[in-house]
């Protein structure tokens, strides 16, 4: 029998096409996921934020604990006894900054006297008729004071009308010293209490030796790999810590020199006192530089009485700090601690902003040790990349 005609085209051409599969859309990032671990981020932020008093002291002790830990390793290399060597050393860092500030009192003291005279001098030679503009600009200046001096006067005139109302004039509250004392009082016993918190604490971590860091090991699990990764975090983490110690305080030495060089050079008085002020104060990131080239430019203007001379040792303030710390440390800082220079630069601004000057000090640390966890957790290693250099 012959075949019939086939049926399969016509109904492949009335019967539509059917509709392809619809791919599921995997997104990179969960969003639930996203959103626990912000409100996590928000959380830790303020947590950080409202218990500073505890978490400064903690880690300023952690950080002086490390600078001086070597010097305890070598006392106890020679057989003395942990804690004597801690001790020991303590009681000599101490006595070595208090013979300094003690053999630069005079000087500090006559410096801070003569800063109200030197503000006194630089308003006086912003007012002078040295420092005044000329031409139209003195013109219109001298045009203005006329009519302030006018309208002065007319409001001192005696009113020609409603005599009968009562001229009320009010006065300021006088100037309490003792308000002032007394809350310049409780800010000094706070800091000394804070002080002595991180005298402490430091002491406990030195004469403890690697107690904590054995004890941190042991609770990584029984497993070699943990306890392998765990030392290996532990002597990066120091090891980054104390680089950047050694970095800060050759970068401080270097600036405290070579302001003091500056100092000598142009004849300004107490040069030994600015050459540590500015070693000191460059241990605040930013800060630091604009206080050291403030001071100098009062001082300066006390000593020299010309706005010129002061604007040269400001100038060379600020330029010593920006060699150093727009050059050197971000250079030594990234070579010794492998680190990005701009994410050094934008987490210290953060720590910054949460803790005021003690985060601008405890930022780069800080930072360090997040590094080396990022580089051991498989989870977080893109963080860790973002921060390596």
């Amino acid at each position: 029998m012959p075949a019939g005609p086939s049926i399969a085209p016509a109904l492949a051409d009335d019967t539509p096409a059917p509709a392809p599969d619809r791919l599921p859309l995997h997104m990179p990032i969960d969003v639930r996921s996203a959103a626990i671990a912000l409100i996590a981020l928000l959380a830790s932020l303020y947590t950080l934020h409202w218990a500073q008093a505890v978490f400064i002291p903690l880690l300023l002790s952690v950080m002086f604990s490390y600078a001086l830990s070597p010097l305890v390793n070598r006392l106890q290399h020679w057989h003395v006894p942990r804690a004597i060597g801690a001790a020991l050393l303590m009681v000599t860092v101490l006595g070595g900054v208090g013979a300094a500030v003690y053999s630069l009192s005079d000087d500090t003291t006559a410096l801070v006297e003569s800063l109200p005279g030197a503000a006194q001098k630089l308003r006086e030679s912003l007012r002078s008729p040295r420092g005044a503009p000329s031409g139209a600009i003195a013109k219109v200046q001298q045009a203005a004071s006329k009519l302030e001096q006018a309208a002065e006067e007319s409001s001192s005139a005696p009113p020609l009308t409603n005599r009968g109302v009562t001229r009320v004039q009010v006065e300021r509250p006088r100037f309490n010293i003792k308000d002032y004392l007394w809350s310049g009082t409780l800010g000094l016993v706070g800091f000394v209490g804070q002080a002595l918190t991180v005298i402490f604490i430091t002491y406990f971590l030195l004469a403890s030796g690697d107690m904590f860091r054995r004890k941190m090991v042991k609770i990584a699990g029984p497993h070699f790999s943990r306890k392998k990764i765990t030392i290996q975090l532990l002597d990066e983490i120091t090891q980054q810590i104390q680089r950047y110690l050694l970095v800060q305080l050759l970068i401080s030495a270097l600036v405290g020199l070579a302001t003091w060089g500056v100092c000598l050079a142009v004849g300004l008085e107490r040069a030994a006192v600015w050459g540590v002020a500015a070693g000191v104060l460059n241990m605040v990131p930013y800060l630091g530089a604009l206080a050291t080239a403030g001071g100098l430019m009062l001082v300066s203007l006390m000593q020299f009485g010309t706005p010129s001379m002061a604007l040269l040792l400001g100038g060379a303030a600020l330029a010593i700090h920006i060699v150093s710390g727009q050059l050197l440390t971000p250079w030594l800082t990234g070579r010794a601690c492998r680190m990005n220079p701009v994410v050094i630069f934008v987490g210290v601004l953060a720590w910054g902003w949460l803790w005021g000057v003690w985060g601008l000090l405890l930022g780069a640390p800080l930072l360090m040790a997040l590094k080396a966890v990022c580089d051991r957790i498989d989870s977080l290693k893109p963080a860790g990349e973002l921060l390596s250099a």
